[in-house]
């Protein structure tokens, strides 16, 4: 099972194991992971699943879809180059060691 890491603002780090084909947004809130809203369940319609990917681990994932990148321009913190909705993030085998930071706020 992929091992994804949240950092949490305060920079403490919380690495869980992910079900395959879930979502980085859904393995965190599952497991508890402060920091991420998920207002509408991962379905692309709000941005409070935000995250900023580590560049050392960006080339994990897959690059971002139009749909993504306009709801990107709705977050609550500062769009950066390595912003990302977690809800976008398919978990694979890929993404195992993938390191998320969590922003300010998500709402």
């Amino acid at each position: 099972m992929p091992k994804i890491t949240y950092v949490s603002v305060d920079k403490t780090p919380q690495t869980i194991d992910v079900p395959l084909g879930t979502s980085v947004m859904r393995g965190a809130v599952s497991q508890g992971v402060d920091g991420i809203v998920a207002l509408c369940g991962g379905n692309l319609q709000c941005a409070t699943c935000h995250v900023y990917v580590d560049p050392e681990t960006a080339a994990k994932t897959v690059p971002i879809g139009s749909d993504e990148g306009d709801m990107l321009e709705y977050t609550a913190s500062p769009r950066r180059p390595e912003s990302r909705l977690s809800c976008q993030l398919e978990v694979t085998d890929a993404l195992d060691g993938l390191i998320v930071h969590l922003p300010e706020k998500q709402r």
